[in-house]
């Protein structure tokens, strides 16, 4: 820090800094989730959007700090994943605009910058809810004006202010919103700001050791808790990065004890073998680091690392070498190999994998509306946390696309069987939008901890049932009795079929059997389909 202020590249050590500390935490943000499901990704997609907006500015050795935030701006938005990813670029685009014209960052525009910050976040949704990462941004920024102007000298006592002031607005998120007060939570995206703002100011203070040795400490909620609930860590693979593969040969290996090492350097990790020869398997954003710590246990062969976002890249490739051209393209998401194939089957033109934990980036979706043949294009988000990325597409490409705010696979689906290739891009488009909005969809998972919704009390490890994506029905230890009590909750008497679409760890003989009982209970007409989903045993649609 020079005098007062901070260089380009020094903001840019912040910012490195910030990501860092972020990243040390990412499975506890991931486990703050309403629903106790196992598919939280709020930290994930925090994270991915920093790591792109990081490695964009990497390569940017100006001293300018307009246009160091200019480019951290860029990169985060075509890295951006999910509603908290996408709301995150949008900090950073009004913070490089605060910056406009600044060679340091100084208290002053410090100020200025979380102000612009805070604005562009709310005018980048439609509707903005309070006690949200919104709240936490427009507190920290209030603070940061206030101490900029009682020690306009002081930059470190205005970031240490702003950050105190997200600390405590984190807190009071309950407050503001029922639903996370029932829940015994707070706002999972402002958790993720008051780290990311943590990191840096840390870094600012000369903390290393901090940064280097102790991990973030999660704010609890202010409000007093329905349950006595203990935030664990969610298991949550994150499909980008490496994909890192390698024997290793040794004598007395321990792989009970390689494992337990392993677990806390990546994800996906697969282990086989005995004391002189193990099999790895892993994701990792650091493979240098993996391989490095396996060498000093063994020797190493077949070492195989391959960068999965060049994977996904060669993936949207092939399936365009094969198009011919369309009038209307339509793009999809997809989780799970079946229902992969049930998009492809209704002629979806180009699918990216992705879902529940899987959230493509604002570049990735804009790839595959690139490489879509037609300059007419249709895009299915098929989950709520996509939605607000794909609306940031259209403003990026010269091709027109409509994107049809489907939240749920059965409405994705629903949407796909109404599209007519007679009809042009708007009436299509207006015609998917109604069809989406006449189906139901029933997502049936397992609670990742003890929770309280909607008057019930949930233990983990039951089955629990959401009807699209926003409203719990029921929860039980068997599966069968949970499914009927939502159907029977969301009027299926009403419905003329219902579709079961099941997941990566159900056996097809337990998805039929279930589908024969509901076919005789409720007399209605039922089908099952392979969805290969993850996380989610299975997913019900009822038209």
């Amino acid at each position: 820090m020079e005098g007062n202020s901070v260089t380009g590249q020094r903001f840019k050590e912040m910012f490195d800094a910030g990501t860092a500390w972020l990243e040390k935490c990412v499975p506890e943000i991931n486990a703050i989730n309403v629903f106790p499901v196992p598919d939280g990704d709020t930290g994930t997609n925090m994270l991915l959007t920093m790591h792109s907006a990081m490695e964009a500015v990497h390569q940017n050795h100006d001293d300018d700090v307009s246009a160091i935030a200019e480019t951290i701006a860029q990169g985060a938005l075509m890295g951006a994943r999910g509603n908290s990813g996408v709301i995150l670029s949008q900090f950073w685009k009004g913070f490089a605009k605060g910056l406009d014209g600044n060679k340091q960052l100084s208290t002053k525009a410090l100020a200025r910058a979380l102000s612009e910050a805070s604005q562009a976040a709310y005018e980048g949704l439609v509707n903005p809810v309070e006690g949200t990462m919104l709240t936490v941004l427009y507190d920290s920024a209030n603070a940061a004006k206030a101490a900029a102007k009682a020690n306009p000298r002081n930059l470190i006592k205005t970031l240490d202010t702003a950050v105190e002031a997200a600390k405590g607005s984190v807190a009071n998120t309950p407050n503001l919103l029922p639903v996370l007060r029932e829940a015994g939570v707070v706002d999972a995206g402002g958790q993720g700001l008051y780290v990311l703002l943590e990191g840096a100011l840390l870094y600012l203070k000369g903390e290393t050791d901090t940064l280097k040795q102790r991990k973030p400490q999660l704010i609890p909620t202010s409000a007093p808790l329905a349950l006595g609930i203990t935030q664990m860590p969610a298991e949550v693979e994150v499909p980008y990065g490496y994909c890192i593969n390698f024997l290793l040969e040794g004598q007395n290996l321990n792989p009970k004890k390689i494992k337990e090492n392993l677990k806390k350097k990546g994800q996906s990790l697969v282990i086989t073998g005995n004391n002189s020869k193990i099999k790895v398997h892993l994701h990792s954003f650091k493979p240098g680091e993996i391989i490095d710590y396996a060498t000093n246990q063994g020797v190493l062969h077949q070492i195989k690392i391959d960068n999965m976002d060049d994977q996904y890249a060669e993936f949207i490739k092939m399936q365009r070498k094969r198009l011919p051209p369309l009038d209307t393209a339509i793009v999809a998401i997809a989780p799970g190999e079946g229902l992969f194939k049930v998009f492809k089957s209704l002629g979806a033109t180009i699918i990216i994998p992705g879902g529940q934990t899987m959230n493509p980036s604002v570049r990735e979706l804009l790839e595959a509306v690139n490489s879509a043949p037609s300059n007419n294009v249709i895009l299915l988000p098929n989950n709520k946390n996509i939605i607000v990325a794909a609306f940031q597409v259209q403003p990026l490409t010269s091709k027109n696309v409509k994107v049809i705010p489907t939240k749920t696979i059965p409405q994705g689906i629903s949407a796909l069987l109404s599209f007519n290739y007679d009809m042009n891009l708007e009436k299509n488009a207006s015609t998917m939008e109604e069809a989406m909005k006449m189906v139901k969809s029933i997502e049936i998972t397992k609670s990742v901890r003890k929770s309280q919704i909607n008057g019930m009390n949930i233990k983990k490890g039951e089955f629990i049932a959401v009807l699209d994506d926003k409203e719990l029905l029921a929860s039980g230890k068997k599966v069968k009795d949970v499914i009927t009590n939502a159907l029977d909750k969301a009027e299926v008497k009403n419905a003329e079929l219902v579709s079961i679409y099941y997941g990566a760890e159900t056996k097809p003989d337990e998805a039929e059997k279930i589908a024969s009982e509901i076919q005789d209970e409720f007399s209605v007409e039922v089908e099952t389909v392979q969805g290969g989903q993850p996380y989610y045993n299975y997913i019900i649609s009822l038209e």
